[in-house]
């Protein structure tokens, strides 16, 4: 999106005629008035951009979502109440220099997957109209994929950030527990609740995050992420994509299948190896999810409406929360007990690759199958999704092009806890979106050539101190490589020297101390020449500990090297 000098009013303009041009009556559930737009818009084009990363976008949010001054309804009318102060993720997104241009439609109070289920109607799902717009974050998406917002917030418990995105082709980046704050937001169930992004592209998805995410003194379920995190990353060029087994995929059609297929593959060419794993003890979790624990949380949320005024609620949420009143203490611990050994489980997937690969939904239900079987259709909606947060994970929803009959696929990366900058790496790389995502202030890079590279055993000692992949690199042919068993020794020569390839890391500056103390000698880093000219730290060998070791400079790197090396 070019910025110009009246970028803000001239988007803002935009914005306002979009919205009379989709005349969607069942999207807005209160708009600024556009006076008040413009005035926004002038007020940010006389001050200037001052370094404001979303200087006049639009945006919308979820009427879950409190902003100072329009009311807060849920999609409940009875409930609304008009907030004297943003949320922390609105505040924080006026301050990144956004417009926000109204609340807008949603599931009642979050409950739902399908969008449909509101008292102020269905809004379009603008990619196809015969088909849900999902939800419960319908009007959050449905104001993006129309062209109508530059990006918006939704929230999402079981995947209301997630199958919106899949439903309309857009990105659904949907964040570690705690990450962005939840103060200010009606809860569904305020343990799992996230604050999400909708986004048509994914470094603008990954702007948006980055400007609302940080911990907030005063939400008891906020965390501080790690130093370093980041919610842009690169892929790095060799990695493991965690898979479900072919029986516990679940497909509506056999194009819904083979779009999936299609981006295994799509990932498999891009140089990932493909693992597949056992998800059963995360889809059992996730079954529990409206019928458990989880349902009485969301009781307890809205306790006083459901017994003394549940005329007021939707008559599937109702029906939903009027459920949650009989269930007993005893079997919630046995749901905990069954959600810690499910995070265990997803732990471990974890911790050997860098993302699960799901589809983002088994197939996109028509209007006219959710009208005829309400819960049976948002449950299977909820299939690949509503294990994430129970599981403290991550997660982004991107488009995955369309079956025959135009009806939008969608697959979703999840990933670790605070793992968002990989997500967004990974998904670049998948659309064919790279995005710069340089070493911050806060991190040094390291130049990496042996066995602690990108899909290589050693590597998970680099994630582990928060490393993220930047690029290949080559060295000035400087140096010399040595084969010393299950690593590389290099060492820079006066004469004779080669050119050695390897991969840039960044590392929290923190993180540098604590990993050299791990590398064993004759092993240390020290300033390396690439062939750029540039001089980060790299592993560099001692003479000594090299010195009659099979020198294997030839093979340029030590990648190329294990290719030809005979296997014991």
């Amino acid at each position: 999106m070019k910025l110009t000098a009246t970028f803000p009013t001239d988007n803002a303009e935009a914005a306002l005629a979009r919205i009379d041009t989709i005349a969607d009556p069942a999207l807005f559930i209160t708009r600024v008035p556009p006076d008040a737009v413009r005035a926004r818009a002038a007020a940010l084009v006389e001050e200037g951009p001052r370094d404001r990363p979303l200087w006049g976008r639009t945006f919308v949010v979820k009427d879950n979502i409190d902003a100072a001054g329009l009311p807060t309804t849920a999609a409940c009318p009875d409930s609304a109440y008009t907030p004297a102060a943003d949320s922390p993720a609105v505040a924080r997104l006026l301050a990144a220099g956004a417009i926000l241009l109204g609340k807008v439609n949603l599931d009642q109070f979050a409950t739902g997957l399908v969008g449909v289920r509101s008292p102020h109607g269905t809004p379009r799902n603008a990619v196809v109209h015969t088909h849900v717009p999902g939800g419960s974050s319908s009007g959050s998406a449905s104001a993006v994929a129309a062209g109508i917002a530059d990006f918006s917030l939704g929230t999402d418990t079981a995947g209301s950030g997630r199958i919106p995105a899949g439903a309309q082709e857009l990105v659904g980046f949907k964040p570690s527990l705690g990450l962005v704050p939840t103060r200010g937001v009606v809860p569904a169930c305020r343990s799992l609740d996230c604050v999400s992004v909708f986004a048509r592209g994914i470094e603008d998805a990954a702007a948006v995050l980055e400007a609302i995410a940080g911990a907030d003194a005063e939400d008891p379920y906020s965390r501080a992420a790690p130093r370093a995190w980041s919610a842009r990353g690169t892929a790095p060029p060799h990695l493991t994509l965690a898979v479900p087994e072919d029986a516990q995929l679940l497909f509506d059609t056999p194009d819904d299948a083979a779009r999936f297929a299609a981006a295994i593959a799509r990932f498999e060419s891009l140089g990932a190896r493909i693992i597949r794993v056992d998800i059963a003890p995360l889809l059992a979790v996730a079954r529990r999810l409206y019928d458990g624990a989880w349902v009485a949380e969301r009781t307890e949320a809205l306790l006083d409406r459901v017994r003394h005024a549940p005329d007021t609620l939707h008559p599937v949420t109702r029906s939903i929360l009027e459920g949650g009143l009989h269930r007993r203490t005893v079997d919630a611990f046995a749901d905990f007990h069954q959600a810690a050994q499910a995070r265990l489980h997803a732990r471990r997937i974890m911790a050997g690759t860098a993302a699960l690969l799901l589809p983002t939904y088994p197939g996109l239900p028509t209007l006219e199958a959710v009208a005829a079987d309400p819960i049976g259709a948002n449950s299977r909606l909820g299939t690949y999704t509503n294990f994430v947060n129970l599981c403290d994970l991550s997660a982004l929803a991107i488009p995955n092009g369309r079956r025959a009959d135009g009806v939008p696929c969608g697959i979703t990366l999840v990933g670790a806890t605070f793992a968002e900058g990989t997500l967004a790496g990974l998904a670049a790389t998948f659309a064919n979106e790279p995005f710069d995502a340089p070493a911050r202030p806060d991190e040094v890079e390291l130049f990496c050539i042996g066995a602690h590279m990108s899909g290589l055993p050693l590597n998970s000692q680099v994630l582990g101190h928060g490393g993220r992949f930047l690029r290949a690199a080559t060295t000035a042919p400087e140096y010399r490589l040595f084969d010393m068993g299950n690593r590389p020794g290099m060492l820079r020569v006066a004469t004779n020297g080669a050119a050695i390839t390897g991969e840039i890391w960044a590392l929290p500056a923190a993180s540098i101390g604590p990993f050299l103390a791990e590398i064993p000698p004759p092993l240390g880093f020290a300033r390396v020449r690439l062939s750029d000219g540039t001089t980060p730290l790299g592993f560099i060998a001692e003479p000594a500990g090299v010195a009659g070791l099979p020198d294997i400079s030839a093979s340029g790197g030590w990648r190329a090297h294990l290719a030809t090396r005979p296997r014991a």
